[in-house]
């Protein structure tokens, strides 16, 4: 978050042709795909959905057999990361590094024609709230991995990088000209962005204009998005209108001032959530998400850097699973929900909108309610509904949210419902005690509020528990105690 302102011939050939045909389908439109979900949506049917929508990137924050696989001969660039709990092994190991490009680099393009060209070594390594737990790895992983390509023989083809939030720099005056790096990192940062310029490789950073307006009250709203209503930040001869384009600035403001003026730049994540919290709706997300991808098919830049970078919207669909540390929203990413289903509808360009995902399987159409004979006075409703929310994503429920109007019986059936379909409808998991609960086929679902029937994977086991895929940290925790009593008192 930091400061709010923040081979053959023929061989290229074929590439310049794929690279043309995706760039004239969506204007290189490039998205993250998170896998932490209880029922996540096929591979096969995400890369279909990816393009079928003009989607020519995309961005895994690990090395998932299931997607790179999927992802192989598609033509969909891909950057593949590595979680920040392996930079310690990767840092003080050569032989580690090769092994991890051998297995989830090297094999995919050579025996699965995956077309991978960047290896993202760490996520928000930097941020503050992780009190230095990887600044003495970071740099050392990321050295190991790219000796690791050369050794490979990819080292022109695979390009290392490190996504960092905005965090790492700052401006003393509030303006994007008085950018620099933050002062505990700086010579580290400037040692980073030498080995990755001496490398041909690209900084990737994070920008969340959602963060800056959840984070502060004051926040100018108008600010975060991109239709020019906001009230101008004056720099110079430069006007700003929209946190994006200062925030970036800021940050080549700070490249400009350690001498690396050109370096190429990839945002790696930025969106808006439509659930979680009072700013994070559909109609929110509909308006930054369709500015940001105007910009996209304008090719446009910002003022101190008329050159686009590449774009990564946050996210592609949203995942269940996900650490809600930073906050409610944060299962909430995606431009589709968790099944590849619209959310809300956005211009492409030449009379071009939002397909949904084909092909999905789900669970029989059934939800898990309250009974009407259930009395709101049981005394064991209160635990009941803690228990469900304790093995399910409850994120919808909470204030502002898409659920939030429920009433207190509408938020128990939602609590009931979810943990049964999170647990794959199976036997008894909608047998909640002194008979609160019972089946239904009658869809409950009521205006925003969306009863979920899981998809269909095949399977009874779920996934373990996983830490979030971006490291953003704000202190925002909803307890579980604190969920079941909101629940039902209705409020």
């Amino acid at each position: 978050m930091g400061s709010h302102f923040h081979g053959c011939k023929l061989w290229v050939v074929f590439l310049v042709l794929v690279m043309m045909k995706g760039a004239t389908a969506a204007g290189g439109l490039a998205a993250n795909w998170g896998t932490q979900s209880t029922h996540p949506l096929p591979a096969n049917i995400v890369v279909k959905l990816l393009k079928e929508n003009g989607f020519d990137k995309v961005k895994l924050f690990e090395a998932d057999p299931p997607a790179l696989k999927a992802l192989g001969n598609s033509g969909i660039q891909v950057m593949v990361g590595i979680p920040n709990e392996l930079l310690g092994p990767l840092s003080s190991s050569v032989q580690a590094a090769i092994d991890w490009v051998q297995q989830n680099v090297s094999t995919y393009i050579s025996q699965m024609g995956v077309n991978i060209r960047h290896v993202a070594v760490g996520n928000e390594p930097f941020l503050k709230t992780y009190n230095d737990k990887f600044v003495h790895t970071t740099f050392p992983a990321l050295k190991n991995i790219q000796a690791a390509l050369i050794k490979a023989g990819l080292g022109r083809q695979v390009k290392v990088t490190i996504p960092l939030n905005a965090d790492v720099y700052q401006s003393d005056n509030g303006l994007p000209s008085g950018g620099s790096f933050r002062p505990d990192i700086h010579d580290l940062m400037v040692s980073i962005i030498k080995f990755l310029s001496e490398s041909n490789s690209p900084l990737t950073f994070n920008i969340y204009p959602f963060l800056s307006l959840y984070a502060d009250s004051h926040f100018p709203k108008e600010y975060a998005y991109f239709d020019g209503n906001a009230a101008p930040l004056v720099d110079g001869s430069i006007s700003y209108t929209n946190v994006f384009d200062a925030n970036f600035d800021t940050l080549i403001a700070a490249l400009d001032k350690t001498g690396f003026s050109s370096m190429p730049v990839i945002v790696g994540e930025v969106g808006w959530p439509t659930d979680g919290d009072m700013h994070a709706n559909v109609d929110n997300a509909r308006r930054f998400n369709q500015g940001l991808v105007d910009r996209i098919l304008q090719g446009r830049g910002t003022p101190r850097r008329s050159t686009p970078p590449d774009v990564y919207i946050f996210s592609l669909i949203d995942e269940d699973a996900k650490s809600i540390d930073p906050g409610n929203f944060e299962r909430h990413w995606g431009v589709f929900n968790f099944d590849g289903a619209l959310k809300y509808q956005l211009n492409l360009g030449s009379g071009r909108g939002l397909v949904p995902a084909k092909g999905v399987r789900y669970l029989t159409r059934q939800w898990c309610v309250l009974s009407p004979q259930a009395s709101l006075d049981d005394p064991t409703l209160a635990s009941s509904v803690s228990y469900a929310c304790s093995y399910s994503d409850c994120t919808s429920l909470g204030s502002g949210s898409s659920c939030g109007v429920l009433d207190a019986r509408g938020n128990a059936s939602y609590a009931f419902n979810v943990y049964f379909q999170t647990m794959n409808q199976r036997k008894g998991t909608c047998s909640f005690s002194n008979n609160l609960s019972m089946i239904t086929t009658l869809d409950p679902s009521a205006g925003t509020c969306r009863f979920k029937v899981m998809i269909d994977t095949g399977k009874h086991q779920l996934p373990p528990a996983r830490s979030s895929s971006t490291g953003r940290k704000l202190e925002f925790v909803l307890s579980v105690a604190a969920i079941a009593m909101l629940l039902v008192s209705g409020a």
